[in-house]
């Protein structure tokens, strides 16, 4: 486990212009080789170790605790900026900053100082809430007390960013079916991650299987529950914004390689008038369009980051936290469509030779569509819908 990050010093402060700065860097360096990275599906290890020990992680934790204080919107402007390099490092780090938005939100002076102090020593968290078989996301895991300590037993899936992490967050029923938050070193005895996420896209997040065989919880280990049954948080708004944010960059990235594609590689077709792909009207038309959307995307991402910011700026008020959960329902809906199509209009750009697999393309648009496939889309509308129509509020899952 890494107790002190590579990159900074003990007790370095970082502004948002160093975290800016360093970003920059940081961003360049991971963008080397990306796309074989994710064709022969080497994981990222050593660029995760990277962001986290030039602090790249810390930027919402506040200024008392040593970190810059970032708004929302300037954390979801550095993921549109790393999705866009490498969306399957982006979404693989969404447990690291969701962990503390809920510190943020709810988590005791203790903890925030117990963790924050981690996350600028350069460590990396992970999740494994999820479980699949039962419905609306029923869990199964158990845990329960056992002298002096718990001991936890069950399974679960998509365990985003687990394998690269130090720290693995999970949740599992008491014996009164009541749901406890609990994190484990990601060393402890019987805690498990296999790397099998076979998905057709985001194959780096490391989103495999996590198994908890008769682990031990020590009291200091169990968390302050983020959200109560029943209860609006700005949290669940924040981690959808996260997924969103990641699908802006993948439309960003998918412009990145339509120009460079049409500069390098293209041809005109026998009967273009062109000499040259880039002067080819329709493949200026295809760019064009990709650009457009993807403008679209991350101006909509940001948007709705910003009336994050809002309700913090309210005191979290519900109205205030309803009308971001809704402004970033709409922001995401877009945000998908936008990359979906700025992912496969990359494709008019050239000939047969763009679905060559040493390009590997098309990994934009499987990105995409996985990452949607996150919450289904059209709840997101439908719940805009009902509340622009009769005010219904948004759910008070972790999907709005």
């Amino acid at each position: 486990m890494s107790l002190q990050a590579n990159n900074i010093t003990a007790n370095q402060t970082l502004s948002v212009d160093d975290l800016r700065r360093l970003a920059g860097i940081r961003l360049g360096t991971i963008a080397e080789g990306v796309a074989e990275r994710e064709r022969q599906r080497v994981l990222p290890h050593q660029q995760v170790r990277d962001l986290a020990a030039d602090g790249l992680l810390t930027w919402r934790i506040p200024q008392a605790y040593g970190g810059s204080g970032a708004s929302v919107r300037e954390v979801v402007q550095f993921v549109i900026d790393l999705a866009a390099v490498d969306s399957n490092i982006a979404q693989a780090l969404r447990p690291s900053f969701s962990f503390i938005e809920g510190l943020l939100v709810r988590g005791t002076q203790e903890e925030r100082e117990r963790w924050f102090a981690r996350y600028l020593a350069g460590e990396v968290f992970g999740n494994a809430g999820w479980e699949i078989g039962g419905a609306n996301g029923a869990i199964s895991a158990r845990i329960v007390r056992e002298g002096e300590h718990y001991r936890v037993n069950g399974s679960k899936f998509y365990s985003t960013g687990s394998l690269y992490a130090d720290w693995v967050s999970a949740v599992a029923l008491d014996e009164h079916q009541q749901p406890v938050s609990f994190i484990l070193p990601r060393e402890r005895e019987g805690l498990e991650l296999v790397d099998d996420f076979d998905a057709m896209g985001q194959r780096l997040t490391a989103s495999g299987t996590t198994h908890l065989h008769g682990v031990i919880v020590h009291p200091h280990e169990i968390r302050t529950r983020i959200t109560e049954e029943g209860q609006r948080s700005i949290v669940p708004p924040f981690l959808q914004v996260f997924l969103a944010a990641v699908e802006a960059g993948i439309a960003r990235n998918a412009l990145n390689d339509a120009v460079q594609f049409a500069r390098e590689h293209a041809r005109p077709i026998k009967h273009s008038t062109a000499t040259r792909s880039v002067d080819d009207p329709y493949v200026q038309f295809s760019v064009g369009e990709i650009s457009a959307r993807a403008f679209a995307a991350e101006a909509l991402v940001l948007r709705a980051a910003e009336s994050i910011d809002a309700a913090w700026a309210e005191g979290l008020s519900e109205q205030a936290i309803t009308r971001a959960a809704v402004d970033v329902a709409q922001a995401q809906y877009l945000a998908v469509e936008s990359a979906l199509k700025a992912a496969e209009l990359l494709f008019d750009v050239g000939g047969a030779s763009t679905t060559g697999r040493a390009h590997n393309l098309d990994r934009h648009w499987r990105n995409a569509r996985t990452v949607a496939n996150h919450n289904p889309r059209h709840w997101k509308a439908a719940v805009v819908g009902a509340w622009q129509l009769t005010g219904t509020q948004p759910p008070t899952s972790g999907l709005f």
